[in-house]
């Protein structure tokens, strides 16, 4: 197991890592070029590799944006260094705005680095590595770099670092804050001179920058040392395991989205409800705050016994942080979409993101990459990421960890939540568009939540998991929502305001007559006279069950859906 010294002394030491500039498996000595060869190299990467290739290379930035940046390369292809060309090609490819798409930093040995790291925590940006001579400065906060705040510093990284999302934008900076070139190629720094680090209070650090190789030979201290023990979820050096943390809280570590060859993920979810089926557990917290992805089914076997055990009224929490992409990040995403809360602080991947990786290397230099080969877009196909796009995935519960509960080895989220045993609540996110599914899971909620049998999936494009199931169960069983031909019902679809209408009518059932405070006198609104099942929707407008200020152009929100279902049970009462 390692302990949180030895992941924060691991974190803090990326500046001695092959790892530079976010790309270590990826990694090839890049060959000496000729400018011929590197115009070559160009054109491949951005015409074969990006325009060709990627799903949509222009989705962030206009074509007419790659091309400017691309002539600009071009003007220089024979008089610059074969590290600037290098940088060059990542600039141009991290325009794409896709935290998967990257190019290759290579083997970094040309790379020339400042003697220090970074952590950041709640916010806050801290030393973590420095040369023995100034270790007295480890932990201190850092306002400015050469005289620049250092949001102005990760702002002019930008163009640089591959991130969809202000979270992982400062997760590749902490990787690669200490790379003098970056900081040259960049204008934020002489070539050669010293950095100059301003500390909270106003004492300066100022460093000079070595060859990376030399870097093995400094003496550096590290803020990791400090730490004198760990907490019972440090990191594991496993796929995956599980443990209680007391009588009412079991814990499941998930770090990567992979099979343990042995013990699969189906043995292991065998062997995690033999547990839950021996306790009394109240909570169960899934952590993927270490999760960076892989294939994100791999779990599923594990979410379908832990959504048994949340019918059982068992809470789920899944714990997220910046390192959570990718793969896990689809999975967190599940885990609301089973009607869990989600603890920690923002991932670094994005609800909708470009992703399924492939690699690439250049014809010329050997210069590898990755790119998307694909949008995964959760926005419409799930109804837990409806209306939230390319954005960082917030947790429901803020639970930032602080760096004084790093150095004295405390989780400052799973700690919070041992000490607050209530029951907790998802983000509500009022001005999303309603799904087909969350609004008939909002009408069963508001008829007091009938007991239903689920025998099998209510429609044959359900997932098994989802927070409304037991209501998809319920609209077939009382003829309020039947599905398509096919037998799928679209669950994560925007519902329109004419099926809403439907769905409205058939649970009124025929009996139901106008609530007096509710009766509508005037006429149908002309955006609702439009479309088809106009029978619903005139009834349902005449009983005042559509909401009378709504603007029927667009959308229903998830509050309207509240609003429409105690519309019609209220009327029913």
């Amino acid at each position: 197991m390692k302990t949180a010294k030895q992941f924060l002394r691991r974190s803090a030491a990326f500046l001695l890592a092959a790892s530079l500039l976010c790309t270590a498996a990826l990694a090839a000595e890049p060959e000496k070029t000729t400018a011929e060869q590197r115009r070559e190299d160009l054109e491949f990467l951005y015409q074969t590799v990006l325009v060709e290739n990627h799903p949509n290379a222009f989705a962030n930035a206009p074509e007419s944006a790659f091309q400017a940046l691309k002539k600009d390369i071009e003007s220089r292809l024979e008089t610059e260094s074969d590290v600037e060309f290098l940088l060059d090609l990542m600039r141009l490819t991290a325009l794409v705005g896709d935290s998967h798409t990257m190019i290759s930093a290579g083997s970094a040995a040309d790379f020339r680095c400042y003697p220090f790291s970074l952590i950041l925590r709640d916010g806050q940006w801290y030393l973590s590595t420095l040369p023995t001579a100034e270790k007295a400065s480890l932990g201190k906060r850092v306002i400015a770099v050469n005289d620049l705040p250092v949001e102005k510093i990760l702002e002019a990284f930008a163009p640089l670092l591959p991130a969809d999302n202000p979270v992982m934008l400062a997760r590749r900076f902490r990787q690669d804050c200490q790379i003098a070139d970056l900081y040259e190629y960049l204008g934020l720094a002489e070539a050669g001179e010293p950095l100059t680090l301003t500390l909270a209070g106003g004492r300066k650090l100022a460093l000079d920058p070595v060859p990376y190789a030399a870097l093995r030979e400094e003496e550096l201290a590290y803020l990791a040392d400090r730490i004198t023990k760990a907490p019972a979820t440090a990191q594991v050096d496993s796929y995956y395991f599980a443990k209680p943390l007391d009588g009412d809280t079991f814990y499941i570590q998930y770090n990567t989205c992979q099979n343990a060859q042995d013990l699969p993920m189906e043995a292991f979810a065998a062997v995690v409800s033999g547990i839950l089926d021996e306790g009394n557990f109240r909570r169960i917290l899934l952590d993927l705050r270490n999760n960076g992805g892989g294939s994100d089914g791999v779990i599923w076997p594990l979410l379908e016994v832990l959504r048994g055990e949340m019918a059982e009224g068992c809470e789920l929490v899944g714990l997220i942080g910046p390192a959570t992409f990718s793969s896990a990040l689809i999975n967190a995403v599940e885990i609301q979409e089973m009607g869990g809360i989600l603890a920690g602080e923002s991932a670094g991947g994005s609800v909708s993101h470009f992703g399924a990786v492939r690699g690439f290397s250049l014809p010329n230099s050997g210069i590898r990459g990755q790119l998307s080969s694909k949008y995964i877009d959760l926005n419409t196909l799930l109804d837990a990421g409806a209306g939230r796009g390319v954005v960082a995935l917030e947790p429901d519960v803020s639970l930032p960890q602080t760096l004084a509960d790093t150095l004295s080895g405390r989780d400052t989220a799973v700690e919070w939540l041992l000490a607050h045993p209530e029951k907790l609540a998802q983000k509500e996110y009022p001005d999303a568009p309603l799904t087909r599914g969350r609004f008939i899971g909002q009408l069963y909620e508001a008829a007091g939540s009938p007991a239903v049998t689920l025998d099998g999936l209510p429609f044959a494009d359900n997932f098994g998991i989802e927070w409304y199931l037991p209501a998809m169960a319920w609209t077939k069983e009382m003829g309020i929502a039947m599905g398509s031909s096919d037998g799928t019902f679209s669950a994560a679809r925007p519902i329109t305001w004419q099926e809403a209408a439907v769905f409205l009518i058939r649970a009124a059932g025929e009996d139901m007559v106008p609530n007096p405070a509710a009766d509508r006198r005037g006429p149908l609104p002309a955006a609702l006279a439009e479309g088809g099942n106009q029978a619903a929707v005139t009834r349902a407008w005449d009983l005042g069950l559509l909401p009378e200020q709504a603007d029927f152009t667009k959308t229903p929100t998830r509050a309207q859906g509240l609003e429409m279902a105690k519309a019609l049970f209220s009327s029913h009462s």
